[in-house]
């Protein structure tokens, strides 16, 4: 499995920002928060949450719509909420390019952007230190109806194991808890049972660690081939922003 490129904190009018790209998909996130909100949004307790999905092309669908309810409720979830209450944090991914086979694949779009949303939304939020209660590492399962089940495949590796029996999205927290299940297609709770497995080991497995690379004016972040363990990568790009953002220490 190739690890994502990544590049955060370069969009200027954004408090946080992150560009991710994999498998054919690049998005771009930005966040802007803690914000003033609306009187009629507010909440006294907690912080109100809101985020925008806008498509590579034309305007928002149904389809945006219920992909921000599932990262809203997902989201929600690791954000800490009641320690920034009567603010807004908005939070809005531009899909910039998909891969050319997808609309071939005749499979549910939703499920295949899904993990690179919530991927994009979450470094996003960490560009722009909104405090979070864990990390968040999500995956795509495919089983094939004649072949293996398939781990973050690719948009030409699902045309080319038609005909896709179901698809499963699982998203996991940085200490095991299962933050969001989205299944599609025919499957018996024995073959769920098993992408799940499969999903909570390239997730939280622990492995060696990948590598991280400084450079530019952005903070950019190169993934290592083959790696199994998304929560371990995911947590050497939040060491990476640390250090770059202390790295005037190291010139006094």
């Amino acid at each position: 499995m190739v690890v994502p490129e990544v590049t955060i904190t370069h969009l200027n009018r954004a408090d946080g920002s992150a560009t991710y790209t994999h498998n054919g998909y690049s998005i771009i996130g930005a966040v802007n928060g803690p914000i003033e909100v609306l009187r009629r949004d507010e909440m006294p307790e907690e912080a109100t949450i809101e985020v925008n999905v806008r498509p590579a092309v034309g305007v928002g669908s149904p389809k945006e719509r219920h992909l921000e309810t599932l990262l809203h409720n997902t989201l929600r979830s690791i954000i800490l909420t009641r320690t920034i209450p009567r603010t807004l944090v908005q939070i809005t991914l531009q899909i910039k390019s998909l891969p050319e086979e997808e609309s071939s694949t005749g499979i549910n779009t939703s499920l295949t952007i899904l993990p690179h949303l919530l991927h994009t939304a979450f470094l996003a939020l960490l560009s722009a230190s909104i405090p979070l209660l864990t990390t968040l590492t999500s995956t795509l399962i495919a089983l094939p109806s004649t072949s293996t089940p398939l781990l973050s495949p690719t948009a030409n590796e699902l045309l080319r194991a038609k005909p896709i029996k179901s698809m499963h999205v699982f998203a996991f927290s940085g200490d095991g808890r299962l933050l969001l299940n989205e299944s599609d297609g025919a499957f018996s709770f024995e073959e769920w049972e098993e992408a799940c497995d499969m999903a909570e080991q390239v997730c939280c497995k622990e492995v060696d660690e990948g590598g991280v690379r400084l450079g530019g004016g952005d903070m950019e972040v190169d993934g290592v081939e083959n790696s199994q363990n998304l929560e371990r990568w995911l947590r050497g790009v939040g060491r990476s922003k640390v250090e770059w953002e202390q790295r005037w220490k190291s010139g006094t």
